[in-house]
């Protein structure tokens, strides 16, 4: 299950059996500016895995701030999350509704330059 409004993402799965895996995460986020990066998006990643509590924060510059599902990713996988485990499955809907909530608020244009220190 997963229901977006702008500025948050609440996705949600129950273990079907004792070998599946449960989590409960919500995805925050709002415009930041950071002071050697400039503006970007500052990410608050916070709920449960398997029952875990978790609670992160991460910035990404405007020219990164679509990767925002692997950096959460990797934090679940902290937590507790299989590697197996994808976060955007059957959730592409509200997915892209971030996306373009991301892309909106940051004003970010086809052809907007990327760091390319960023690329390494």
């Amino acid at each position: 299950m997963a229901t977006f409004e702008p500025g948050h993402l609440h996705i949600e799965r129950h273990a079907l059996n004792k070998d599946d895996y449960s989590y409960n995460l919500c995805i925050d986020y709002e415009i930041s500016q950071h002071p050697k990066e400039g503006q970007g998006m500052l990410f608050t990643l916070h709920g449960s895995v398997e029952g875990k509590d978790l609670k992160e924060e991460f910035f990404l510059p405007k020219d990164q701030a679509f990767d925002f599902a692997r950096h959460a990713m990797n934090i679940a996988q902290k937590y507790g999350m299989p590697k197996i485990a994808t976060l955007n499955g059957e959730m592409h809907k509200q997915y892209d509704l971030m996306f373009e909530d991301v892309r909106h608020q940051l004003n970010v244009k086809p052809g907007d330059p990327v760091n390319p220190e960023h690329l390494a």
